[in-house]
Formats: structure tokens, sequence, C-alpha cells
């Protein structure tokens, strides 16, 4: 293994834009370690991708909201890899239904999954980068968590939970050598956007000053941006991937 290259662990990186994500990243040499909950398959596909194009990578399965998994998995990368350097938090899910109608149940789980999961990966990955005195993290957040939307407010919750938090860890670890930034997305082409109604989706299209929804390649390069070692200088920033939709 090559010890000069940086490794990047992307969550919820065997789809969509967590994909994009690490296809990226290892464009710009970084080892990359994706980690996934269900499909090992596509996991492990694209580790496959990535290694024929000469940068090391592996698949870990587990799941964000589980303190115990998170330990055990990034625990695991930094033996594969002998660092981590980059921490992309892009897992997430939707559960959604107006406030009224709303099940506790789904009110817990995107938390759990989108802001609890955050939290824990910090968390963990922290004592690596404090240890190098180096690190980028890249918290995955959404239009949604600026702008809120109905039948949505578990998920607008969960990422404007991500906001504060970044910025927040951005103050505690700016003088130890770590940048944290988020990333918040808009409408992107992905499987989630894809079970849109096609009625919506036109409506939604239309109210898009730039008239298309963006693509994961395009969320992927403003990570590569705040992952470079460059980016030392820009820490606690909301950085949107709108189309013009959200300012």
């Amino acid at each position: 293994m090559d010890e000069r290259r940086r490794t990047a662990f992307v969550t919820g990186g065997s789809r969509g834009i967590g994909r994009a994500i690490c296809e990226q990243l290892a464009a710009d040499g970084f080892n990359v370690a994706i980690g996934y909950n269900r499909d090992e398959a596509k996991a492990q596909s694209l580790v496959d991708r990535l290694r024929a194009n000469g940068v090391e990578a592996g698949a870990y399965q587990g799941s964000v909201e589980n303190l115990y998994d998170v330990k055990k998995t990034l625990d695991k990368v930094y033996d594969d890899f002998g660092h981590l350097d980059i921490l992309v938090n892009n897992a997430g899910i939707t559960a959604d239904k107006t406030l009224r109608k709303m099940p506790a149940e789904f009110w817990l789980r995107v938390m759990q999954v989108n802001l609890f999961g955050t939290f824990h990966c910090c968390r963990e990955a922290l004592g690596f980068m404090l240890e190098a005195s180096y690190g980028r993290i890249i918290n995955i957040s959404s239009i949604i968590g600026l702008s809120g939307s109905v039948g949505q407010a578990n998920y607008a919750a969960s990422k404007a939970g991500i906001i504060g938090f970044t910025k927040s860890l951005a103050l505690e670890v700016a003088s130890k050598g770590i940048t944290v930034n988020a990333v918040a997305p808009g409408f992107i082409i992905t499987e989630m956007t894809g079970k849109i109604p096609p009625e919506i989706y036109k409506k939604i299209e239309g109210s898009i000053p730039m008239k298309r929804f963006g693509t994961p390649e395009e969320v992927a390069r403003v990570v590569s941006f705040l992952a470079d070692e460059k980016s030392a200088y820009i820490t606690g920033q909301v950085y949107g991937i709108n189309g013009g939709l959200y300012m």
C-alpha cells in the first residue's frame, strides 16, 4: 500500500452521490474506503473499478446509527490503510409525512441515521485526525435543511442540525489542522429523486433557475475541492449546489 496517498472514508459510498464522491476522490489520487449498509455487490463492484484505476480501495459494511458499528468500521479502515485523513458523511435517509401524520419512529429513524450518524462518525474519526494533526471532514447536508419542505420536518431538522454541528465542530478543531465543512445539494439525479412522480418532477425542474436537476458528479466536484490539502483555510462553511434554487 502506498503510504503517501491520503485515505478517505465515505459513508453511503456505494451508490448515488456517495458513489460519485468515491470515484472523484479516487481520480484525485486518494485511497478510498467505501462505507455501505446493505448492497455488498454494488460496493464490491466499485472497489474493483477503483483498484483497476490504480488506487487502493476497500468496502466496509456497517450502520452509521450504531456507535459500535462505526467504531469497529473506522478502526478497521485505520488498520487497513494506516491512516484516516478525509471523512465524508454522506449516508442519509428520508421518511416523509406531514407532522400531524408522522409516526415518532419516522422522526427517530431519520435523526438516528442523518444526524446521529454524522456525530458518531465524526467523533470516532477525530481521534485519528487529532493524532495526525490533519483532517478534512465534509458533511452532506441538503437544501431542505436551509429552506424546509412540506412533509419533511424530520429530514429538514436533521439536515439543518448537520449545518449547526458542522459550524460548532469547525470551531473546536480549527487550530488542530482539521477543517470541517458542509455541502448542501439541491435536487440531484439519484435513486431518491427518481421516485418523484413525473408531474411533480417537472414542476420542481421548472422552479429551478437552471431548469434541470444536478448530477452526483457536480456534488462530488465540490467535495473534492474541500478534501484537497490546499483548502486548508476553509472551515465552517456551507456550499450550496442547487442550480440557483436557494441563495
